[in-house]
């Protein structure tokens, strides 16, 4: 069960429209390493995960991503509010404004929407933590690429929150990674047994 509190993670107060950064910040909200693929990825693996720790991990870290989403929502939200039909044609904004106006829509920067092919869900629990380690570094990338083309300050302090988190929630999967394989039984897991090279 969820609890959901009526604020965002970080406050996000951004001045300036700017609807080119925000058809790039949209990557992180349904990009191929963005916040939606990261949330229902954790969430969806803690299923099959045998260790309570490590379920309770995902589930924690997957809660949070969520509520990344709803931050790189806001942040693409705050940029696009009030555009003018100019902005809109001069930012190169209007082959996304045509399909979406100025709602949040879960897609790439280069326009192509979000799909599941982009998360992957094992149920082998060395593979999913390797995956995951791999996706918080992805996402730490793409926030530090949107920091690269970004002059606004506002936009700055939150994407700079955003992927503090990241490095935090990598940091856990490899804790979580050294867990599982203390609690693997050797003999089961094939990075370990030579036996299964033949």
């Amino acid at each position: 069960m969820f609890v959901y509190e009526k604020k965002l993670q970080y406050p996000i107060k951004i001045k300036n429209s700017n609807p080119k950064l925000a058809a790039v910040i949209i990557s992180q909200y349904g990009g191929p390493d963005g916040e939606l693929g990261a949330s229902l990825r954790y969430l969806s693996q803690r299923y099959s995960m045998p260790y309570a720790e490590l379920k309770g991990l995902l589930t924690d870290i997957g809660t949070e991503e969520l509520g990344h989403l709803e931050m790189v929502g806001t942040i693409v939200h705050q940029l696009t509010r009030n555009l003018t039909e100019e902005q809109i044609r001069t930012a190169g904004f209007d082959t996304y404004f045509v399909d979406h106006t100025t709602g949040v829509y879960p897609q790439f920067a280069s326009g192509y929407p979000w799909s599941a092919s982009t998360m992957q869900v094992t149920g082998d629990v060395i593979a999913d933590l390797t995956e995951d380690l791999a996706a918080e570094q992805k996402a730490r990338l793409t926030y530090d690429n949107i920091l690269r083309l970004s002059d606004d300050p506002d936009v700055n302090d939150a994407i700079r929150f955003l992927r503090a988190r990241e490095i935090v929630h990598f940091q856990r999967f490899g804790e979580g990674l050294r867990l599982a394989k203390d609690k693997l039984n050797e003999k089961n897991v094939y990075y370990m047994n030579p036996a299964f090279d033949k």
